[in-house]
């Protein structure tokens, strides 16, 4: 590089010796007192600033009246760290095992190994109980704020550069398409983002034998924070250290680059075993989760992958690859930028290529996803190619301007790209404009960039021998400043429309749930009113949204996770329990005998005073009924009584309940009309998990029902009373072919519910008491036969009787159980997550492995080595 040019780059980098000799007293530099801070902190409020344009100019929350609850983002986020937040302030019934709001029970320490074990959800506890939407936005903003402060950190580490670049190309990888497109709303998932470049430095410091006992703090806190993404970001950062090793602009021989190997692979392995007490528990969590249909991965048309390079695309079928016209056209520029080593071009353009390869071939997409391939969204380690692209961007630039015929190479890659997807579905509207004035932008960035650097050169004498540069004048200093305007603009600007549009499409194309309104406040306070835990249930009934129990309290059936226990799933679905999610998000049933089983005290019911809109708070009627139920822990005779045989749901509820409490008669199917006779007076229900459409008993109002299998299961529903006749007219209106069970239709006497209520009450526990994860009854004198908790029998639980040691619980149709021999008085459950001692072994070994390492390091010279380094 000529010495004009060093110098130039030297007035943005701040920082002697970085990019080219220092200067003497006098000259006219940008200077900054570190580089590696200001390029962070500049990319973290660029990328903060284009985020929160974005949002606003989308019309979401918080800077609009729209939701921005999308699909898991309002089903499952939002509720966890609502009661994240609760849980964090002690507010809940249970701990960090077991988690009592949810599913009737269910393990709560994979949940938050799952959602909410990064560092930055800690965050929610700064906001009130009725702003966690806030909360959630925040948390979103900081970690995608974070990611690029540590990409841009991470360049400047690699190559010392001009810091203004590298806080842009941080701000590009923050705000790639996999961001607005994925993380955005799976927050968890962000964690990945932050991570890939922090285990890159991991493999630096690996490489060049430093920070041995950081290193692997690093991994561990990327793998305890969400291991899922972080698995992924492993494999990238090994990609980046694989390059590094081979490329490399310090001597090393093929000994030192195998020792620096081998150091990143210690540091790895120390780091993950130190995450192993969350990570061995969410691993056999999701083995024991209800399983999802198996997918068979597709590869996306290449029309629609070269498309997602280009602003304003949105798919969950094709990579989210857009990182802005600018650093996309910088990366282009490596393979023909002269300037640039041989080497360096080739190891980090294979690395592009090959890793744009594996998207699309089958093994490595399975690699990439730990063997299974995802429902929804196959290509979710798109990040990490997003970041080899701004890294090769990073490498082409951070010397100076790659020449002009790098730079028409590029550009001319660019064009045959976007050339190339113009047939694709994924483009909107706005792809093309965006592009085009993204285009103009850069290259007027890169003309006033080469200007200068000519001004500069034309300014040193060829034979001068030292680098002094004479005095410069205004329009010198202008100059760079303008091109790195123009750089920002071309760059934000594509940012802000990708975010905007995408946000815009998701909201059409997608579910959505409402804002947390008044409708949500008005059920937590009937649900505090009426909250009689342990004594019996409240189910807050059907809210808005998924998981309701996490953001208004009580103790109901709503659930979902990707961690829900197939046992949960199964166990409420044969009792006529409905669900969504393929299984893992099962939904409240308003069923008298299931609210018996399940000891639902009280339940609230709650309808809305107006359709539920996307920009508007929702609002309803709510009320609250209370009837005797058995308690938590009942007690069922050894021999169990007869009940009506079959797998219907009604059979199992009586099987469960013990008692005959249904009438279940034939059915005849004429058409579009089922008939049957019921007990006069009785209640009819109608069961068929699969039907969707509406079904009305003659005189009564019409019932919807949502079955469509395998994703959507629809709960059993009471469609009136049977008339003094009883004959029973029910009209079917389904959309598409109506798919009925052999017995859709049960009868409820109530009297006979109620009777065996009674019976259920007196001979159930006279007390219950729960801490946390732990629950003990107290029962009636000489009890013998079964003791029943009303809870899943996940794997997990161990009760006991009397003072007997734990043991893992038996089940009775599903439910938690505990065999009687009529001498003890009391039973005892707890519940510990699988996996935790198993996990907690492995981080212990691994933490004496970490101490180890540190001591080594520190009686082999480390400290010196390091000091001599700087």
């Amino acid at each position: 590089m000529p010495p004009a040019a060093e110098t130039v780059l030297d007035e943005v980098d701040g920082e002697e010796g970085a990019g080219g000799p220092a200067h003497p007293a006098g000259s006219v530099r940008l200077r900054l007192r570190s580089p590696a801070v200001a390029g962070p902190l500049s990319a973290a409020l660029l990328t903060a600033v284009l985020l929160c344009l974005a949002t606003l100019l989308s019309r979401s929350y918080p800077f609009g009246p729209v939701t921005r609850n999308i699909v898991d983002l309002g089903q499952q986020y939002l509720p966890f760290h609502a009661y994240w937040r609760a849980f964090l302030l002690g507010e809940t019934h249970g701990d960090a095992f077991l988690n009592w709001n949810s599913g009737f029970g269910s393990s709560f320490l994979g949940d938050i190994g799952t959602y909410l074990s990064s560092p930055f959800d800690l965050l929610v506890v700064l906001f009130p109980a009725d702003r966690v939407e806030l909360a959630l936005y925040v948390v979103t903003a900081v970690k995608i704020t974070a990611a690029g402060a540590a990409m841009a950190l991470l360049l400047l580490r690699t190559r010392p550069g001009p810091w203004p670049v590298a806080a842009v190309l941080g701000s590009a990888y923050a705000l790639c398409g996999w961001t607005f497109d994925f993380g955005a709303t799976v927050p968890m998932w962000l964690d990945g983002l932050v991570a890939f470049p922090l285990l890159c430095l991991v493999g630096e410091w690996a490489r060049t034998a430093r920070r041995p006992v950081l290193g692997p703090l690093v991994v561990a806190l990327a793998w305890t924070a969400n291991f899922y993404t972080a698995y992924m970001a492993t494999i990238g950062a090994a990609v980046v250290l694989l390059v590094r090793l081979l490329t490399a602009e310090e001597s090393a021989s093929a000994r030192q680059r195998l020792a620096g190997a081998l150091r990143a692979a210690r540091g790895v392995l120390i780091g993950i075993g130190l995450a192993a007490p969350l990570v061995v528990v969410v691993f056999l969590g999701t083995k024991a989760a209800d399983p999802t249909p198996e997918t068979t991965f597709a590869p996306a048309a290449w029309a629609d992958v070269l498309a997602r390079f280009l602003p304003a695309t949105a798919s969950l079928s094709s990579p989210a690859l857009f990182i802005g016209t600018p650093a996309l056209a910088l990366a282009l520029t490596l393979p023909f930028n002269r300037a640039v080593a041989p080497r360096v071009r080739a190891g980090w353009s294979a690395a592009v290529v090959l890793v744009t390869l594996s998207l699309q071939w089958e093994p490595t997409h399975l690699l990439w996803h730990a063997g299974a391939s995802p429902n929804g969204g196959p290509y979710r380690q798109t990040f990490v190619l997003c970041g080899l692209l701004i890294a090769a961007a990073w490498f082409s630039t951070a010397r100076g301007v790659p020449r002009p015929t790098a730079l028409l190479a590029g550009g001319a890659l660019l064009g045959i790209l976007a050339w190339a997807a113009r047939g694709s579905i994924d483009i909107d509207r706005w792809t093309y404009p965006a592009f085009g004035v993204a285009a103009a932008l850069a290259v007027a960035a890169t003309l006033v960039a080469l200007l200068d650097n000519h001004r500069n050169t034309a300014r040193v004498r060829p034979d001068s021998d030292t680098a002094r540069v004479p005095t410069v004048s205004r329009t010198a200093r202008v100059l760079p400043v303008l091109a790195v305007v123009l750089l920002v603009a071309a760059q934000a600007g594509e940012a802000v429309v990708t975010g905007k549009r995408i946000e815009e499409q998701r909201r059409e194309e997608v579910a959505w749930s409402p804002r947390v309104g008044p409708w949500h406040t008005a059920v937590a306070d009937e649900v505090a009113r009426a909250d009689a835990w342990p004594r019996h249930r409240t189910d807050p009934g059907e809210v808005p949204g998924g998981n309701d129990a996490l953001i208004v309290g009580g103790q109901g059936a709503d659930y979902y996770s990707s961690l829900t226990a197939e046992v949960t799933s199964r166990t409420l679905a044969s009792l006529g329990f409905g669900y969504y999610a393929k299984g893992r998000h099962p939904v409240t049933l308003d069923n008298p005998v299931t609210d018996a089983l399940f000891s639902i005290g009280t339940r609230i019911r709650s309808q809305p005073a107006e359709p539920v809109r996307q920009d508007a708070l929702p609002r309803a009627s709510v009320s609250a009924a209370t009837t005797p139920v058995p308690p938590l822990v009942t007690v069922r005779p050894a021999k169990r009584p007869a009940t009506h045989p079959g797998d219907s749901a009604f059979a199992v509820q009586e099987r469960l309940l013990g008692a005959e409490v249904y009438e279940l008669p034939a059915v005849t199917r004429d058409g579009r009309t089922v008939t049957a006779r019921c007990p006069a007076g009785s209640q009819v229900w109608f069961w068929a998990p699969e039907y969707r459409g509406g079904a009305t008993l003659a005189g009564e109002p019409g019932v919807e029902f949502e079955g469509k299998p395998p994703a959507v299961r629809a709960p059993m529903r009471a469609l009136g009373t049977a008339p003094a006749s009883g004959d029973v007219r029910i009209g079917l209106s389904p959309e598409g072919t109506a798919r009925l069970p052999r017995q859709p239709v049960g009868c409820l006497v109530r009297a006979e519910l109620d009777s065996a209520v009674r019976r259920l009450i007196a001979t159930g526990a006279t007390e219950v008491r729960a801490t946390g994860h732990t629950v003990t009854a107290e029962l009636p004198p000489g009890s013998t036969g079964t003791a029943v908790l009303a809870a899943p029998r996940i794997s997990g639980w161990r009760c006991a009787a009397g003072g007997a040691e734990l043991r893992p619980a038996r089940a009775y149709e599903g439910l938690v159980a505990v065999p009687l021999d009529g001498r003890a008085n009391t039973v005892t459950c707890s519940f510990r997550p699988p996996g935790l001692k198993l996990g907690g072994a492995v981080g212990l070994a691994a933490l004496l492995a970490l101490v180890a390492t540190g001591v080594l390091s520190r009686r082999g010279g480390g400290i010196p080595r390091r000091r001599a380094d700087r």
